[in-house]
């Protein structure tokens, strides 16, 4: 009886109506409009590649090559030189990015937080070519996203 009179006034129907009816009005949306917004990042998260500078705008490699040693896709390319004050320097630093694989050893192996990935997902290209990032290009990433990628690094800095 229990049943029929549930089939007869179509109860679940009434439920499930009230319940898209509760969302639509009532709870607060989860989406976000995507290219406007952008949701939260991990300060681990791992992006787009940057090289860092120290303050005083020297650059922080010291070509220990301990990136490309530890790179398992064999992405990284560097080519050092002594300068004058005796200390070494890259002359060459290369990230063939469609090789990448994104693991984060790089900047695990690096002794003086030179290689970092940062925080940019939004390095879409038309081209091949624009995925091989220079010393350069990998400068300019740094310069660009310091603020950030030193925030990120400070958090994560109490798990090492």
């Amino acid at each position: 009886m229990n049943k029929i009179l549930r089939a007869f006034f179509l109860t679940e129907i009434v439920k499930g109506f009230l319940l898209t009816l509760k969302y639509m009005f009532f709870v607060p949306r989860v989406t976000i409009n995507y290219p406007h917004e952008k949701g939260p990042l991990s300060p681990r998260f791992r992006g787009e590649h940057a090289l860092r500078r120290y303050p005083d705008g020297t650059e922080r490699c010291i070509a220990c090559k301990l990136c490309e040693a530890a790179c398992p896709a064999l992405a990284i390319t560097i080519e050092a030189e002594e300068q004058e004050d005796g200390s070494r320097r890259t002359t060459r630093y290369d990230i063939d990015m469609t090789k990448c694989i994104y693991c984060g050893l790089c900047q695990e192996a690096c002794p003086v937080d030179a290689i970092v990935e940062g925080p940019n997902f939004e390095y879409a290209t038309e081209t091949r070519e624009e995925l091989y990032y220079n010393k350069e290009k990998l400068l300019d990433n740094g310069d660009r996203w310091e603020a950030q990628l030193a925030a990120n690094i400070a958090k994560d800095s109490g798990y090492s």
